[in-house]
């Protein structure tokens, strides 16, 4: 099983509050599987480039990733993660391959938590998600919207902005 942040923000992301989707999580969010992505419809280690906490599908395609980040919170993790599943087109889980819709949204949930009161990491995560959205989407990627969000100690405080963030997008 994961760490606490990992199965906390599992479970607000659940079929009651996002409905008509299919939610698949891995180990560290509650569930018993790895969620990898690849940069092609071929299984294979040379074609997997990232794992990734929640895939949400949508009329059986991908239409919301979801990373979790609790420790490395870098500037160059941070946009590493997102990279790397932009570069992706499939998830593949057994025989079923899922690609990606034409408009993916990709969150980024960082924890606040273990930093030092007086830190400019959270500014610095607003700049960095001014940045994403200005050059996304990018050629021959399908993750056109990004959000970076934020928690403390808190994870119903990002709850009622990320289930709605969520579902405006795949009812867009």
């Amino acid at each position: 099983m994961g760490n606490t942040e990992h199965l906390e923000i599992g479970k607000l992301i659940n079929e009651k509050t996002l409905q008509n989707c299919k939610i698949i999580k891995d180990k560290a969010c509650g569930e018993n599987q790895r969620l990898p992505l690849f940069c092609s419809d071929i299984k294979s280690r040379m074609t997997e480039y990232c794992n990734v906490d929640i895939l949400i599908l949508f009329r059986q395609k991908i239409k919301v990733i979801i990373e979790i980040d609790v420790s490395d919170i870098k500037p160059t993790q941070i946009c590493g993660k997102f990279l790397t599943a932009a570069l992706s087109t499939h998830y593949i889980h057994g025989s079923q391959k899922f690609e990606m819709a034409d408009s993916v949204l990709f969150i980024q949930i960082v924890s606040m938590k273990k930093l030092k009161e007086e830190t400019s990491k959270s500014e610095q995560f607003i700049n960095i998600e001014k940045s994403i959205q200005t050059v996304i989407p990018l050629e021959k990627s399908n993750i056109t919207k990004y959000q970076l969000l934020q928690f403390e100690e808190n994870y119903k405080r990002i709850e009622k902005s990320l289930i709605n963030t969520i579902n405006n997008h795949l009812n867009s």
